[in-house]
């Protein structure tokens, strides 16, 4: 508590890049950059300056190309002279060891990648032993590759024997290399112990689920921040934590519900995001278990989001990425107490857009298809949860009957 005080009260600034690029326009960069910002944000980092270019990839030496890092350099220079230092640089994008080098050596502050950050925020949100023995097995696999980047302070030191020591000189490694080694191997030993801690936390989890009887399990997915705990505190009235910051959760939380007569369960995930870490995906799979067992899937999407239709494909794609793609799904769109819009003037001749589109309206359009697969409710005003609960209860009834057709939560015993 104590140091989240001293972070507040003096927050690091940063300075964020990306690239537009012919794969990414100057909207979905901003929107990235947007994103990027919060996470920033989330870190308790506060955003001072955003900085773009337009090129057809990234360059391999510097991620941007050498006028524009010459551009972010002479910005912190002016911001240092003005006594106001700029504490970091993220890039949305993740860096090689090598771009990482080049591009520190020229700055002369602290570099971040998209990666890197958000591991940060995962190392900062964790609070159990599963989650955080899962945030140190990714910042390893992260670490891994990048280490050689920690040791270029002891290059001047390395050689063989005499006074040569080129590439074809024989005899002593210099310390840099020899240090870098034993890293390499302590990391390795780390990262096959931490797997082995996964394993057992995964056996451990596995029997608790087959302990929780014959009861249909539900999980909520979806985006990070698009309110799955607000739903699930008001469902299972209960007491998770939400927070309007990303990934405000990491542990998957299990609560027993009962609507009328029907128990069931109700799982909270950690949310997905886009560009999410590979290595993160991998480490978490122990905790989105709970998304593989589930029986129904309740696809949580915030609305009010200007770009909630891509954030649905992230999330599709992560669910097709953990063979869960074809479970039964419901859609739920929240936060349509925040939904807005902008009327168009009647001389306004440009195509309309979905930010021209009322709510009725977009309703209509390919939603309207998804037929009680898909609601509008704001968990947060309590707007349409009567609605929810109905055909949540419906749902789970359904996919109840068939797989415990005897069970006496639906035919309990009538007394003669």
């Amino acid at each position: 508590m104590k140091e989240f005080v001293i972070s507040e009260a003096k927050a690091e600034t940063a300075i964020l890049v990306g690239l537009v690029t012919p794969g990414q326009d100057e909207a979905k960069t901003k929107e990235y950059l947007d994103e990027l910002e919060f996470l920033a944000d989330t870190a308790g980092a506060v955003t001072r300056k955003r900085f773009t270019q337009k090129v057809n990839g990234p360059s391999q030496v510097t991620y941007v190309g050498k006028g524009k890092l010459q551009e972010i350099k002479q910005y912190i220079d002016d911001c240092e002279e003005a006594d106001e230092p700029v504490g970091m640089v993220i890039f949305d994008d993740e860096l090689s060891a090598k771009q990482i080098r080049n591009i520190e050596n020229e700055l002369k502050v602290k570099i971040l990648d998209r990666t890197s950050l958000i591991l940060d925020i995962f190392a900062m949100r964790a609070q159990t032993a599963n989650a955080k023995t899962q945030v140190e097995l990714a910042q390893y696999r992260y670490m891994l590759p990048r280490l050689q980047r920690l040791w270029t302070h002891l290059e001047r030191q390395g050689g063989g024997s005499g006074s040569g020591g080129g590439k074809g000189s024989v005899g002593l490694r210099g310390p840099g290399e020899t240090q870098l080694e034993m890293d390499r191997r302590i990391i390795l030993q780390r990262i096959t112990l931490l797997k082995q801690r996964l394993v057992e936390i995964d056996k451990q989890k596995t029997t608790q689920r087959k302990n929780r009887g014959r009861l249909i399990r539900v999980a909520l997915v979806g985006y990070t921040n698009v309110g799955k705990s607000t739903i699930m505190n008001l469902m299972a009235k209960s007491e998770v934590f939400a927070e309007n910051k990303l990934f405000a959760t990491l542990d998957t939380t299990v609560r027993k519900v009962v609507i009328e007569n029907l128990p069931f369960l109700l799982a909270d995930t950690v949310g997905f995001i886009r560009k999410l870490p590979t290595d993160l995906v991998d480490s978490f799979k122990s905790t989105l278990d709970e998304v593989r067992e589930a029986d129904l899937l309740l696809h949580v999407v915030d609305i009010s989001h200007p770009d909630f239709e891509e954030q649905i494909r992230v999330v599709d794609q992560t669910l097709k990425d953990l063979e869960c793609s074809d479970k039964p799904t419901m859609i739920v769109f929240n936060k349509i107490d925040n939904y807005k819009w902008v009327e168009k003037d009647e001389d306004d001749l440009t195509p309309e857009t979905r930010e021209n589109i009322d709510l009725e309206q977009l309703k209509r359009t390919w939603m309207a298809r998804l037929n009680d697969n898909c609601l509008f409710i704001s968990a947060k005003k309590k707007e349409n949860i009567d609605d929810f609960r109905d055909i949540l209860y419906k749902k789970v009834r359904e996919l109840h009957v068939q797989k415990y057709p005897y069970n006496d939560f639906l035919y309990p015993q009538v007394e003669e």
